[in-house]
């Protein structure tokens, strides 16, 4: 049973989210499979490939003991599906708020001034740590994303930066269950001489970044693709 954690963990993690989508009384998820899953895929093609580069570069491992064993691209395969059902999951959070509570979000001038701040922290801590590979790639990345924000200015950040906070909180716990919070060894392990060394509990604090860039990153392909004929749904047509 102990091998299969990780995966329980993703199913676990995606399944609640993936059967309220199906529900039509309300806000019907589901409809747009095709911009979300398309957007999921896209996105999670360049993040899987720099995981796997990591795996190869030992930045991080992952622990036998909790995987069912089989890998690709020296990654297991509990690690792909992570990067299809937890998205789906965070997401579905993001977009469930906005539904039962459209009238909160932050105004068009504090997220502007939020942004800058992120910029500017994000920019900070990757040029002062160039020599630590996780922390440079994955802030730096943040801080790209941070730096079309402040150029183009997208809408969805006034409403994102809000979810965010509430996201983090269930990513927090699954976080910790993959970084050795509720057993014995952690599943996936860092070589902290490529990160900062600071931790929220077992997490790295790198990747509150790398969660965010990547959920962001989806958000932000899914609203334009879903405005696109050959993704709208039928229910909207």
């Amino acid at each position: 049973m102990q091998s299969y954690y990780y995966l329980l963990l993703d199913v676990f993690s995606f399944l609640i989210p993936f059967i309220y989508s199906f529900e039509k009384k309300r806000m019907h998820f589901i409809q747009h499979w095709k911009a979300y899953f398309t957007s999921i895929a896209v996105v999670g093609i360049f993040f899987i490939l720099w995981d796997s580069y990591f795996a190869y570069q030992n930045v991080w491992a992952f622990n036998d003991q909790y995987l069912i064993g089989f890998r690709i691209l020296k990654l297991p395969i509990e690690e792909w599906l992570f990067f299809l059902l937890i998205p789906y999951a965070s997401i579905f959070i993001h977009y469930s708020l906005k539904y039962f509570f459209p009238n909160i979000e932050l105004s068009a001038k504090a997220t502007k001034w939020i942004t800058y701040l992120l910029f500017a922290v994000g920019l900070l801590l990757t040029v002062f740590n160039y020599d630590k590979m996780y922390t440079f790639v994955c802030i730096g990345l943040f801080t790209l994303l941070m730096l079309s924000q402040i150029i183009f200015q997208w809408k969805y950040a006034q409403r994102f930066y809000l979810s965010f906070v509430i996201i983090f909180i269930p990513f927090y716990f699954v976080n910790s269950a993959l970084t050795g919070s509720y057993s014995d060894l952690p599943v996936v392990s860092y070589d902290n001489t490529q990160n900062l060394g600071i931790r929220m509990g077992t997490i790295p604090v790198e990747d509150s970044f790398y969660c965010f860039a990547l959920l962001y990153s989806i958000t932000l392909l899914f609203e334009y693709l879903k405005t696109k004929k050959l993704f709208k749904s039928s229910h909207e047509n």
